[in-house]
Parts: structure tokens; sequence; C-alpha cells
């Protein structure tokens, strides 16, 4: 079995994000850039996958600049096997992504695509879906287990009622939820060897697929500060700036 993994360089999520002063994004310069988290538990899953037997190889793929690679490369020093990088733009749009996924996975063919259900960056939690959609792959999303047997793979997914389990034929889709797995660290053996691991660069038009894209960024800017809160002296008073003032009752 070939598994795909998808993975995005993202701002670390220990980072405060700022707005560039101009409002046109947010600020890059000199900030740490890591694996999307929900991409980094992917990963864990399609290694465990492999060191279980039911996986073979562990293909990664990462769409954007040349930076995105040290993510790659920090993919196969967790476990994976060779990377792609699609070399295109950062600020693609995900059916944009989902088109370019889907023309690596024509061309890859993998048993199983794992994905993180979203980034922590634009927060979409459309790819997964939308290359459901386009390549018309049967899709388990929201993970909490991940159980492939055969051509087939069980996905216990978390909705708002519970837990509930989809079996799913292979070809097929799975985006990760954050109880799915906890991600290991790369040893330093293992960064070493991702240094010679293959690493294959693509582009948009070797695909033949178009990522030009209809939205606009208007404006970036912070969220308002939240105003600092008073204390009561009593139940009515609070009752009455509840009503009156919050008018929340």
């Amino acid at each position: 079995m070939k598994v795909l993994v998808t993975v995005k360089r993202v701002v670390d999520y220990n980072v405060k994000v700022r707005p560039k002063s101009d409002g046109s994004g947010a600020d890059l310069n000199n900030v740490k850039m890591s694996i999307n988290p929900f991409c980094e538990i992917a990963v864990e899953e399609a290694v465990r996958l492999k060191e279980k037997g039911v996986a073979t190889e562990v293909v990664v793929v990462s769409i954007g600049d040349k930076g995105c690679q040290e993510q790659i490369r920090t993919a196969l020093a967790l476990g994976a096997d060779r990377g792609i990088q699609v070399d295109a733009g950062t600020d693609l749009q995900p059916l944009a992504i989902a088109k370019l996924l889907k023309a690596v996975c024509d061309k890859e063919q993998p048993s199983l695509v794992i994905m993180g259900k979203q980034s922590i960056d634009g927060d979409n939690n459309q790819t997964g879906q939308m290359l459901g959609a386009l390549s018309g792959m049967p899709q388990g999303t929201f993970a909490s287990v991940v159980e492939a047997s055969g051509d087939s793979v069980n996905v216990t997914r978390e909705v708002d009622g519970g837990l509930q389990t989809v079996a799913l034929k292979l070809p097929a889709i799975v985006t990760t939820d954050l109880r799915l797995n906890e991600p290991r660290y790369a040893s330093l053996p293992n960064i070493m060897k991702a240094k010679k691991k293959p690493l294959d660069v693509t582009t948009p038009e070797e695909l033949g697929v178009t990522v030009a894209s209809n939205i606009t960024l208007v404006k970036a800017e912070p969220p308002a500060e939240r105003s600092a809160g008073i204390k009561v002296d009593s139940v009515a008073t609070l009752v009455d700036k509840l009503k009156n003032e919050a008018k929340v009752i």
C-alpha cells in the first residue's frame, strides 16, 4: 500500500502572528515556520501504518515555494520515504490546492491519502473534502482512529453526537483530528538520513493545473482587544448588568 501524506508550511503555533503595517497580510519576516500540527499527525499515522507492515511506502507532498522543502525534510526525518514539492505560490486557495493534489494522486496512484483536517493559518477545513469530490475517492474526515486492512480502511470520526465509524474502500482519503495520535520527535540520525532521501520538484504547469485565484485579500488587521472585566458585589447587581448592559438575558 502506498500512502500519500500532505504537509503544509505554516507559522509555528507558538508564535504570535502580527499583520504587516500596510495591512496586506501577515508579517512573516524572521518568523519561525513549521509543519502544520494536523499535517504532522497525518505523517505520524502514515509512518505507524508502515511500521505495522500495512503500508509499503510513505510519500510526502507539499505545495509552496522552496521554503516548504524544510518541512518535507522534517517529514522524511519522521519516517517518510520520499518527498514531492509542487513549486507554486504560498497564497493558493483550497480549490487550487485540491486540484494540484488530484494531479499528484493521478500520477502517484496512492491507496490512501492522509491529510490534516485543516491548517492553522487559513483554518478553512476544505481541501480534503474538495479532493474527495474531484477524485471521486471516499473520505473519512476528523479521524480519531484509523484501522486499515486489505482493501478497506475503517475510520472512527468525531461528530457532534459522539463517534461515528465509516468503512471506506481503497483508494480513500482520511483527514486527521488532534486525538488520532501524538507525533514523535525526529532523532538526529534520522534528520541526517533525511537529507539523502529523494525529493522531486514539479510545477502546476507540469501537472496541467491552473491555480489562478478568484479571491483577493482586502486587508489584514488584528482582532479588537477585549475590554477589562469588572467585579460586582452581589448577584442582584450581576443580573442587572447582564440584563441592562450586556443585554444577554
